[in-house]
């Protein structure tokens, strides 16, 4: 039997171009891009569909325009009569489009929390994170644990994604980044840096979470219509009041994503689909579990794709 998750992608999906065929291709894709343009009084689908990709690295504009790009596929996924999941979650940034999805989050919610985040995230210290493949946590963690108690004040670097059994993230200042890759190296570790502009779930990311979390506040969550699994303890939750709480928790804190995917896996999922631009997220969800089917949606040929694989399970 098929039981179905729908995965969000975050930071580091965007890609030029993203969301431009769905729009081209669906009346009620193009509305959708210019009401979010509307609520965010600024054009984010020229940013998609244009760029430039500098411009897109920006976190001021990577932010939103990912949100942009996955909440406009998933509204094709439904249009298109896809399936109802049985969870809902994103990695990071994600993590809104799945409120979003769920009805948790209105679409003026969404947009103005989004685009705040992306602000205060945009002018948090200088810092940079990088993918370790082929160390372990606590091995990883002790470096981190070592360099961040050599720096000077201010500086600092921790294991802030738990994407995968192989694949840990670190996030820090840029000084502390490179002694601990130089570090993870020599213990025969690899070493990929991440596109993104800033120390995402690190302690340098502490005062915008502050100041995040008195916005979070003033906003209304409705019961969602999926459960939604949080990044902040990898556990679901239908209660508005809670899903606003682990969200305050979720910008200075770890990512533990692959006890989200383990957790969903435990119960029964079989289909995960990535809604949203780029295929990093099923990428890891077949490193968890290489029987899992995965299948993403970012234009009308992957959402044509991907609803005639579901509506035919064993040609899948």
């Amino acid at each position: 039997m098929t039981k179905l998750a729908i995965l969000f992608p975050g930071q580091g999906a965007q890609a030029v171009g993203m969301g431009k065929d769905l729009f081209d291709q669906f009346d009620y894709a193009k509305k959708l891009f210019n009401e979010i343009d509307r609520l965010a009084n600024r054009p984010l689908s020229k940013l998609c569909f244009e760029g430039p990709a500098e411009e897109l690295k920006h976190t001021l504009n990577t932010q939103p325009t990912v949100l942009a790009a996955s909440i406009v596929a998933w509204e094709c996924y439904k249009h298109a009569g896809g399936p109802e999941p049985a969870y809902v979650a994103g990695h990071s940034l994600g993590e809104f489009s799945a409120l979003y999805a769920a009805g948790s989050l209105s679409l003026p919610s969404v947009v103005r929390l989004v685009e705040k985040r992306s602000e205060l995230m945009e002018a948090c210290p200088p810092g940079s994170m990088s993918a370790v493949i082929g160390l372990k946590y606590a091995d990883l963690n002790a470096l981190c644990d070592q360099v961040t108690c050599e720096a000077k004040s201010g500086k600092a670097v921790v294991v802030a994604n738990f994407n995968t059994p192989e694949q840990l993230v670190i996030s820090g200042d840029p000084d502390s980044i490179a002694e601990v890759t130089t570090a993870a190296k020599s213990n025969g570790a690899k070493v990929i840096p991440l596109p993104v502009g800033g120390a995402f779930h690190s302690p340098l990311m502490n005062a915008a979470a502050s100041q995040f979390n008195k916005l979070i506040e003033q906003v209304e969550f409705s019961a969602p219509k999926y459960p939604i699994v949080q990044n902040y303890n990898a556990a679901p939750t239908t209660d508005p009041s809670l899903l606003k709480q682990t969200l305050a928790k979720q910008m200075n804190n770890s990512v533990r994503w692959c006890e989200t995917i383990q957790y969903m896996l435990s119960q029964r999922v079989t289909h995960f689909i990535e809604i949203g631009p780029g295929k990093a997220l099923s990428g890891m969800v077949k490193k968890i579990d290489r029987a899992a089917q995965t299948y993403n949606i970012e234009d009308s040929v992957s959402l044509a794709q991907t609803i005639s694989a579901l509506q035919n399970p064993v040609a899948a």
